[in-house]
């Protein structure tokens, strides 16, 4: 069993930055690969960034690649998404998820073994 908590997550101006945290319990973080997906009212959760177990390779939807950054400490059983110059469409709750099995390579929400229960980020124009 693994428990998610994100942090991070808050009012900023179009432009601006935050940097998410997802605390992990257990002793097995590494085996998992990670992700963070977003929901935005009246909309379904979708894929925003994943990271594999060891933290060598890392994917991005197309709408945030070069502005967010995902990473992970293994030794901290944290994983971070760093986001810079945000947009109003990027105003969504931040969920951060695991999969024991499933590639990062193609992280899908039904995929996920466990999930967070998400932080608000609101991105003002």
């Amino acid at each position: 069993q693994v428990q998610l908590v994100e942090s991070g997550g808050g009012l900023v101006q179009a432009g601006g930055s935050l940097r998410l945290s997802c605390a992990a319990s257990g002793r097995t973080f590494s085996s998992y690969a990670m992700g963070w997906f977003r929901q935005a009212p009246g909309k379904e959760r979708d894929f925003v960034a994943a990271i594999s177990r060891r933290a060598g390779n890392t994917y991005y939807t197309d709408s945030v690649k070069g502005r967010f950054t995902i990473s992970r400490d293994n030794a901290k059983n944290t994983v971070y998404l760093q986001m810079n110059s945000l947009k109003p469409e990027d105003t969504a709750v931040y969920h951060c998820a695991a999969t024991a099995t499933g590639p990062a390579a193609t992280m899908a929400r039904d995929a996920m073994d466990y999930w967070g229960k998400g932080t608000l980020v609101t991105v003002s124009s």
